[in-house]
């Protein structure tokens, strides 16, 4: 999922410009979008299931009017949480006011949460994080005698990798869970105009000039009068950014704690390069999360970078799509082999990751059909192995193929002529030169920054399990 948010003196066309911000995030979410302007309190809403650029038609974005703040979020939708009623931000009436809320990550405590408050006599109208954080905050702000306040209080709730933005009349509010599990960042305009944003690269994209990282468990308030950070929150936890952030999440031009995406894959490859090398004609990226990766390997590697497959711009992300079939519907539009690269040629395909393994098998066909006399496939992350509790759409070990096979069994499910997996003691380097001081890779070793959630009979009674 990704945010995105905008505040100034001036009343101005901010939706547009959260339009921009959330086009350049569109890689975080496919599945729904919503914009919210704040024009002297009365807040303007308009969300819908479908792509930025089809939700926010030039009507759409005209009625929205002008305002000094907005806020904007691209939906990453699981199978549980697709339906149109949990599209965020979600705008809340209260007995002091109004504020709209969106977020990324997950919440590993939701349903305890969630079970906690429906006890006190809340009615929830969504399964999302967002309603349950934005109660919590709610309940806080009755006794709290400032929204910031209310948001930290309400923090100490809150277990899980998160990010969010809350806007309230007059401010807008950016917190980061205490372990810094998602990226969070904030730039600024040359008019004077605050923008925070999930990705670096929608800071760019509306001319705002990147000024730092939100840290780790911090609170910053942007309002009229400047801006204040609280870090009650800070230096509790270790610092684990998700290394998949790096791999895949997220755009190769964002920057991550002081490091470049780009040149993080690129490490990948040559460290994949390193760890399983092959005499092979051709190297060959699947785009476009493992075109940087494959480039990496191939100068490493001394062996020729040539473009194997090209994408339909048109197609989203088959990873995040919501569901198995629609997965598999899409890489069979999504990508082309370039026959002239591969025919008869001895290629290293160098994906990503591997996690379910139904769209490998799919590309490696294609690259046979194409002609490729050999299949190397190499996988740019270590091998998927255990379920993502903090935003990731892998709940169980059921779906995760390097959990059920081997080498050799995926090797000949994938019909390729040998596998290889970045080792796990080369992920934590992937972001080498950044000031980061620690990743999570649970996803590939089980080591979890919080204690996971274990699922009892009732589908919303979580009882925590701590993790050792």
């Amino acid at each position: 999922m990704g945010i995105f948010a905008i505040i100034g003196k001036e009343k101005t066309d901010v939706a547009s410009s959260v339009y921009y911000g959330l086009y350049a995030l569109q890689h975080r979410g496919q599945e729904s979008a919503g914009i919210v302007v704040n024009d002297d309190g009365v807040f303007h809403t308009h969300k819908d299931s479908g792509l930025v650029n089809d939700v926010f038609t030039t009507e759409k974005l005209r009625k929205l009017g002008e305002g000094n703040m907005a806020l904007g979020h691209v939906r990453y939708g699981t199978l549980k949480t697709k339906e149109r009623v949990n599209a965020e931000p979600i705008v809340v009436n209260h007995i002091k006011g109004r504020m709209a809320i969106a977020t990324n990550g997950r919440l590993v405590n939701a349903n305890a949460l969630r079970k906690e408050l429906e006890l006190q006599g809340l009615i929830f109208h969504t399964n999302s994080d967002a309603e349950i954080i934005s109660c919590i905050i709610t309940k806080e702000r009755i006794t709290a005698p400032s929204i910031e306040e209310a948001i930290n209080k309400a923090m100490d709730k809150l277990e899980g990798g998160y990010t969010f933005i809350v806007m309230s009349p007059q401010k807008l509010i950016a917190a980061r869970d205490e372990n810094g599990l998602h990226p969070l960042c904030y730039g600024k305009r040359e008019n004077g105009e605050y923008v925070i944003a999930s990705e670096s690269c929608a800071l760019d994209s509306v001319g705002a000039t990147f000024v730092r990282d939100i840290e780790p468990g911090e609170i910053i308030v942007f309002s009229k009068e400047g801006i204040k950070s609280i870090k009650e929150h800070c230096n509790k936890r270790p610092e684990r950014m998700c290394v998949f952030e790096y791999i895949y999440t997220a755009r190769p031009d964002s920057v991550i704690s002081k490091c470049a995406v780009q040149k993080a894959r690129k490490r990948a490859g040559a460290f994949l390069a390193k760890a399983h090398p092959v005499d092979a004609d051709v190297v060959v990226g699947v785009p476009d999360s493992g075109l940087e990766a494959a480039l990496g390997y191939a100068e490493e590697a001394g062996i020729p970078y040539g473009i194997g497959l090209i994408k339909n711009k048109y197609i989203g992300r088959t990873f995040i799509a919501p569901g198995q079939n629609i997965r598999e519907d899409k890489v069979r539009i999504k990508l082309n082999p370039v026959i002239n690269t591969v025919k008869g040629k001895r290629v290293v395909l160098v994906d990503d990751s591997i996690v379910r393994g139904t769209t490998c098998a799919r590309i490696v066909k294609l690259l046979r059909t194409a002609g490729a006399k050999e299949v190397h496939l190499r996988s740019s992350a270590p091998a998927y192995l255990f379920p993502c509790y903090y935003g990731t759409d892998i709940e169980s070990k059921e779906s995760l193929i390097a959990c059920n096979h081997t080498i050799e069994e995926m090797e000949k499910i994938f019909d390729v002529d040998s596998l290889g997996y970045l080792p796990l003691e080369d992920a934590s380097k992937l972001g080498e030169g950044g000031i980061c001081k620690g990743y999570c890779s649970a996803c590939f070793d089980g080591k979890y920054p919080t204690d996971i959630p274990e699922m009892c009979e009732n589908k919303f009674d979580y009882k925590i399990s701590e993790n050792k």
